[in-house]
Order: C-alpha cells, then structure tokens, then sequence
C-alpha cells in the first residue's frame, strides 16, 4: 500500500497542513520541523503524487505530442527537440502516434484532454481542424507542428514544402535529368501534397520534363520499396531517369528495389532524392541527397509558442514560424544523365 501524506504526519508527530508546508512552503515551517518530517518521509519511502496535485491546480506539467508516424526518425527528432525546450520549464513531453490514422488522432486528442495537459502539439492528419478548434475552445492550447496554419487560427511551426519540393525537383533537373518520378502519398497529408506542387512548379518551368506520380498508401520504407518495384519492372525506355521521394524513408525502400539483383544504377540510370535528411540517409548503401528539416528547431519552437499562448491566454497573438529548407547532395544525385 502507497505510504499517505497523513502515514508521515504520524510517523512525525505534526499535522497533515504542517507536512504540505514542508513539501510546497518549507521556508514556513521551523528547521527542526522540516528535518523531523523529511527524516519520516526518507524512513517511510513517502512519494508525493505531483499528479494530483497539479490537476488540482488546473493543468499538468506534460504537454501531449501527436505524430504522423513515430517511426520516422524526422519525428523523433521533433520529438527530441520539444522534450529540451519543455525540459526549460521543467515539464515533460507525452508523445502519441497517429500512424496517419484520423481515429488515432482523435483518440489521442480525448487522452490528453483528459489529462489536462498544459496543451498539444499535433501534426494533423488533414486541413479540416473543427476538432482542435474545439480543444482549443476548452482551454487547452494547440499548436500544428510540421504543417503551416492557413490562417492564424492556430499558431503552427513548419519548412515550407513547397519550396522544398521545387529544390528537390530543380536538383534533379540541374544533373540533366528531364523524366522524375514523384513517390509519394496518400496526398490527403499536407506535406505530401505541398511538396508534389513545388516539384510541378519546377518541371514546368522547363520544356520537354516531365512528371510521374508512383503514389503509395504510407510514407514507409515498405511503400517505398513497392514503389521501387514498380519503376523497376518497367521497360528501360519507360523508366523515369530521376525519383523524387516524398521522404527519406520511402527513399530508402526505392533505393533498395532498384539495386536489387544489379537491376538499376543509382545514380547512373536513375538520380534518387528524398526528404528530412534522416541520419540513415547519409548511411544508404548508396547515400541518398535529401532535403533537409531542421527537426529539433521545430519541436523546440513549437513548444515556446505553445508555453506563451498557455501563459497569456486569449491575449496571445498566434504566430506562424516557418523555416526554410536545404538542399544536401549526395552519391546518389551526382550521376549525370543525358537530357
């Protein structure tokens, strides 16, 4: 049985009020007090429930963290970032996992809400946020990670992937590469959407290019590599020269099918780039060039806009930070192809 705050009263002679000074007012209480019910608390191996009483305070000390998909190292180092910034204010980082799936999503949502949390950090599934204005509306600060608001409903922290998809594509095309194929989907998820439009703006900026949409069901390595597979047991006349992938992950899975068996060259018969610039990008058999994210920088701003809004309340006026992406060349973009 957990040992009770009235068990150190006992255990020290005191009253219940006197051992709540020396747990939250010590400078109220007599010295010798405070040393004779810490000695009880150290005997009897009392552990405060700060839980409790945060909650009655309000709000805990965690904020709730949901994500498109855990196993992507991008988020876990959005992850990394939003812990060192709560860490500052000496609260703690609950994460969720959506795994792109909008009940997930919601029931993650519900947890939080009922743990009152200082406030969430989401990754949303799609532009529709009727939800988390609803979240918002009960007193529960939201703010988008890795999506840039459409307005300033919400405050948000994002790369603009726009951009980054015009990099991305323009690379391509500056290595003489004229037939890309964009892997990536489903495109109901912002990200995968944006940084398609960025890739069409560049190719059509250039007579005679071209692109394909290989669209898969997940950002995974597994999508990947069907993707991969698809590209690959096409005629050679019919194969793109270049894959732009929709991230690092999915880059890896096309990297892996089309090498298979000596099949196709990367980058020789087909430049390869994908998105993030995930460690294990760098560490590819062939390494893969990427676009890359400042990941940590995300979660770490999004948790100080997210600790203002909570300290100023309606005050607040929201802010949308968005950084811009950069483009890391590798081995497997340095090929060039005959336009």
């Amino acid at each position: 049985m957990a040992v009770s705050v009235r068990d150190v009263a006992a255990a020290a002679a005191v009253s219940v009020g006197t051992v709540s000074n020396v747990l939250n007012r010590p400078d109220k209480v007599a010295p010798a007090t405070v040393e004779r019910v810490t000695a009880a608390i150290r005997e009897l191996g009392f552990v405060r429930n700060d839980a409790a009483r945060q909650l009655r305070a309000g709000r805990s000390r965690s904020i709730g963290l949901v994500v498109l998909d855990v196993r992507n190292p991008f988020f876990t180092d959005v992850a990394r970032g939003a812990e060192d910034r709560a860490a500052e204010d000496g609260m703690t980082i609950l994460l969720g996992n959506s795994d792109d799936n909008a009940d997930r999503e919601g029931a993650y949502l519900d947890l939080f809400e009922e743990q009152r949390v200082h406030g969430v950090l989401i990754s949303p599934l799609a532009d529709d946020l009727p939800r988390l204005e609803r979240v918002r509306s009960r007193g529960t600060p939201v703010v988008l990670v890795d999506r840039e608001a459409a307005d300033l409903r919400f405050s948000s922290v994002a790369v603009d992937d726009v951009v980054g998809g015009e990099l991305a594509a323009q690379h391509l095309l500056d290595t003489g590469r004229r037939r890309i194929a964009y892997v990536g989907g489903p495109r109901s998820i912002r990200q995968v959407a944006d940084r398609l439009a960025g890739a069409r703006r560049a190719v059509e900026r250039l007579p005679g290019a071209t692109l394909d949409v290989v669209e898969t069901d997940a950002l995974t390595v597994l999508e990947g590599r069907r993707a991969g597979e698809l590209i690959r047991e096409r005629d050679a006349a019919d194969r793109p020269d270049a894959v732009f992938a929709a991230n690092d992950l999915l880059a890896m899975g096309v990297l892996q099918a089309l090498v298979m068996r000596g099949a196709v060259s990367v980058p020789d018969d087909i430049a390869l780039i994908g998105y993030d610039d995930i460690d294990f990008a760098s560490a590819a058999v062939v390494p893969i060039s990427s676009i890359r994210q400042p990941a940590a920088l995300i979660g770490y701003t999004a948790v100080d806009l997210l600790l203002k809004e909570a300290e100023r309340g309606d005050g607040f006026e929201r802010e949308r930070v968005v950084f811009q992406p950069e483009l890391i060349v590798r081995e497997s973009t340095r090929g060039r192809a005959t336009p």
